[in-house]
């Protein structure tokens, strides 16, 4: 992999690492090394890098800003490509607005909201990436991405680059076609509507305070747990199964929001899967419903 990382480096391609822990890189604070993880300075250095991992015949895989994420205690084998402030850039043009896969959701919320741009107030609460809302079709507060998104700009496995819509990409809940076709997204277009800013700030203002007094954002963790079953909540579910406070290892389900587990100190991605497969087994004991995972898990054990 050093040879990898100093071509890397010779091609100006912007942050490389070799065996880097994850856990720097993940909001949970959990998650083994990557053999080669690179953070690209721009579009052009992304498409370059990826070029050079296709020769070496090494595999790869992509991160955002790590939310939504838990990597495995023993890490990512091959290259981690890191899509963040290369891919940031932002553009407003009239009811429409451009982005870069690396800008955060909840800044592109304040942003809109700045312009009287209103339909991105649900996104002031989630915490990645564009890129990774893309991918998993980010919503809260009742609505998601697909409500909103044109089109997405696409770098493929094979080195196309595609512009698909809305329809093209196959959303539903919490997916989307890039969790069957491996795939980058390197921008995303959205449309939004003319509104009042005092209506939205207040609207993001609300949303806000309520995440403070509802989810446990003063500790590591990684956003929902468990995608929320049909007609029901998740949290609920667990809460009513007595599960709030419940702890393995350095992991714990929040006594703030049942359906986030946080990292207590020193936690692992085993404890949290063995967590999980807890709250799993319980829950399908206790009411007889499946419970999904809303959280993506790689690498390995």
């Amino acid at each position: 992999m050093k040879q990898i990382a100093d071509e890397l480096r010779q091609a100006g391609i912007g942050k490389v690492w070799t065996n880097e822990p994850l856990a720097n890189h993940t909001t949970w604070r959990i998650g083994g090394p990557a053999d080669l993880l690179i953070q690209p300075k721009d579009k052009a250095s992304l498409l370059t890098a990826l070029q050079i991992i296709h020769r070496h015949e090494i595999p790869w895989s992509v991160i955002g800003r790590g939310s939504n994420l838990l990597v495995r205690d023993g890490g990512i084998r091959g290259a981690v490509l890191k899509v963040a402030e290369g891919l940031s850039h932002c553009e407003f043009r009239g009811e429409e607005v451009c982005v870069g896969a690396g800008y955060p959701m909840i800044r592109l919320a304040v942003e809109a909201g700045k312009m009287g741009l209103t339909g991105m107030e649900f996104a002031g609460g989630i915490p990645g990436t564009v890129g990774g809302a893309v991918y998993m079709n980010a919503g809260a507060h009742g609505s998601d991405l697909s409500r909103i998104l044109l089109e997405a700009e696409i770098l493929f496995e094979n080195g196309e680059v595609r512009v698909l819509s809305n329809e093209e990409l196959s959303f539903s809940y919490r997916t989307s076609l890039l969790q069957k076709r491996k795939g980058i997204v390197l921008e995303a277009r959205f449309r939004l509507r003319e509104g009042d800013r005092k209506e939205i700030a207040a609207t993001l203002a609300s949303y806000k305070d309520r995440r403070r007094q509802t989810q446990p954002l003063q500790m590591p963790c990684a956003g929902s747990v468990f995608r929320n079953p049909p007609g029901d909540h998740a949290g609920r579910l667990i809460e009513a199964a007595g599960l709030k406070g419940f702890q393995i290892g350095g992991a714990q389900v929040s006594e703030i929001h049942a359906n986030f587990i946080v990292n207590r100190g020193g936690a692992t991605a085993a404890d949290v899967l063995t967590l999980m497969d807890h709250i799993r087994c319980t829950i399908k004991e206790k009411f007889g419903v499946e419970m999904h995972p809303e959280v993506l898990v790689v690498g390995e054990g």
